[in-house]
């Protein structure tokens, strides 16, 4: 194979990431030797629009963005989707003659996490805790899915205001609640998701105690280091139907690596060699 796709992930606390082996893999498939850097600003000691700009000039054909630069990203390239405008986060970065363009495969990752598990049923009331980058790329995927009510939990009341207004103006219909505490959101929803770090390696715990899921329906969490976390735990040891952020982790790589490169993916092969630890260096 020879040397012919750069590719990287800009973020902070990125070291357990598997996004470079699944892409890696993915270009072994395909013939191509792909390299994909893990690019930590503090690491490189650059702020993050030094390192965007760094990247940009230095041959990567495409990066991914991940917490906490989704939205300060979106402001650096052109979006040619309105539905991603209107999220104001992009994930998924590729640079060409055009300039940078961004995408967001969070969005229609989640879509196909939720009905990989969930089929056709749908979301009901739902409590989202955290309402940055990705938050904002569930909601509108919530959205695609029937959604008629969301709470929204966040520390920063104003962000998930603005996210609530957001969302109203794609559906003018929606019901919408917000505050700071996730505990006074929670009675009666049917979902609840995690959007923030909490649990993830370096972030340890749950952001909503075990009692208050009690009664609902389902839930998501979009961290996947590591794939069973405390959240998910407690989720199903009540009964709830879980949804790894594993699946949201395959769905925007795939949907990334499509917009990487053009290049066909054998998903069942790509499950089982990430599953068995296969790499290619």
């Amino acid at each position: 194979m020879t040397a012919d796709i750069r590719l990287g992930l800009i973020g902070d606390n990125i070291l357990a990431s598997q996004s470079p082996r699944l892409h890696r893999l993915a270009g072994s498939q395909n013939g191509v030797r792909v390299t994909y850097d893990r690019l930590i600003p503090a690491r490189m000691q650059m702020p993050f629009d030094a390192l965007f700009a760094h990247v940009a000039e230095a041959g990567y054909r495409a990066v991914n963005v991940t917490y906490p630069y989704k939205e300060r990203a979106a402001a650096k390239v052109t979006v040619d989707d309105p539905l991603v405008r209107a999220i104001g986060a992009v994930n998924t970065v590729i640079f060409d003659a055009g300039g940078p363009h961004g995408f967001n495969t969070d969005h229609s990752g989640f879509i196909l996490a939720y009905r990989w598990v969930r089929g056709e049923q749908p979301p009901g009331p739902v409590l989202m805790i955290g309402a940055g980058g990705v938050g904002k790329a569930i909601a509108f995927g919530l959205i695609a899915l029937g959604l008629r009510e969301i709470r929204i939990a966040d520390r920063d009341l104003p962000k998930a205001q603005a996210l609530a207004d957001a969302l109203r103006a794609a559906r003018p219909d929606l019901v919408t609640r917000t505050g700071t505490d996730a505990v006074g959101l929670a009675a009666g929803a049917a979902g609840i998701v995690n959007c923030t770090p909490v649990g993830m390696v370096g972030y340890e715990g749950t952001p909503l105690p075990r009692d208050r899921m009690r009664g609902a329906a389902w839930a998501f969490d979009a961290v996947y280091t590591p794939v069973d976390t405390q959240f998910l735990q407690d989720a199903a040891a009540e009964g709830l139907q879980v949804i790894s952020g594993y699946e949201l982790f395959i769905g925007q790589g795939l949907d990334s690596w499509a917009l990487f490169t053009g290049l066909p993916l054998d998903e069942a092969r790509l499950r089982r060699d990430l599953a068995d630890g296969k790499d290619t260096e």
